[in-house]
């Protein structure tokens, strides 16, 4: 009688042990999914990157933009570049990188993020995104060097400023066609202003100028190919670098300036 009662305390203290380890077992791998998600999210062409992350989130952040998630947009389309360096980008929360942008003020800030500055895409290369989630974005980068307003603007005089440079760039091509000859063209200038910030640095996955062997199988494409992926958008590359102010003979100038330092 003993032992049947020794065996079978004996039994139950193993499936007791037994149970707690894998429930163990759950919360380590529970923990270890966490530790291994990812940072960020690739935005793809296509996708509406920026709306459907906002949405996903809550608009828990308490960033400025109009209960945007700042942060969440920040992370999927900023921080390639703010949190590396990379283009010459500020990093977030450097103070002395920081320090002559941001006399400029909020809105001037907000208005280059929305069109496009230097080697910075308009709308850090995801067209998909409003002007409310770049605010937003905006926001979340500045916080840690400046006084972000609390009644920032929507980006309504920015987004009206977009659409003038946009006017005075197909102006000054001088109602240049979708065919017209590259030539004339500062290819250069073009790759300088808006494809350098991914193809300098590799970010996303894109090419860098140069790297031969990357792109070999690219190039056998043929130069009409990348053209039409160049223009219109291809896996992570958005449509004209991002900046659709582009005419379609100024982004193939920027392939040929590209291209020409592997063929």
């Amino acid at each position: 009688m003993k032992s049947s009662k020794l065996i079978m305390g004996c039994l139950a203290t193993l499936g007791l042990t037994t149970g707690m380890a894998f429930a163990q077992e759950d919360v380590d791998r529970d923990a270890i999914a966490d530790r291994l998600a990812p940072v960020g999210e690739l935005c793809v062409q296509g996708e509406d990157c920026g709306t459907a992350m906002a949405a996903s989130s809550g608009g828990d952040s308490a960033s400025s933009g109009g209960g945007v998630d700042g942060e969440s947009i920040y992370n999927n389309v900023c921080m390639a570049c703010h949190d590396t360096g990379a283009a010459g980008a500020p990093k977030r929360g450097d103070e002395s990188a920081w320090s002559e942008r941001t006399g400029q003020g909020f809105e001037t800030l907000l208005s280059h993020a929305i069109n496009g500055y230097n080697a910075m895409p308009a709308r850090g290369g995801n067209p998909n995104l409003s002007d409310e989630e770049v605010q937003a974005a905006v926001a979340y980068l500045v916080e840690p060097v400046m006084d972000v307003p609390a009644a920032a603007s929507g980006g309504g005089d920015a987004a009206a400023e977009s659409e003038s440079t946009g006017s005075e760039s197909a102006e000054a091509a001088g109602g240049e066609s979708a065919e017209a000859s590259t030539a004339s063209v500062d290819g250069e200038g073009v790759y300088n202003s808006v494809c350098m910030a991914c193809h300098d640095t590799g970010a996303a996955g894109a090419p860098k100028k140069g790297d031969a062997e990357a792109w070999a199988s690219r190039l056998e494409k043929g130069t009409e190919t990348l053209y039409d992926h160049a223009i219109n958008g291809f896996n992570a590359m958005p449509a004209k670098g991002g900046n659709p102010s582009l005419s379609d003979a100024e982004v193939k100038a920027a392939v040929d300036h590209l291209v020409g330092s592997v063929e």
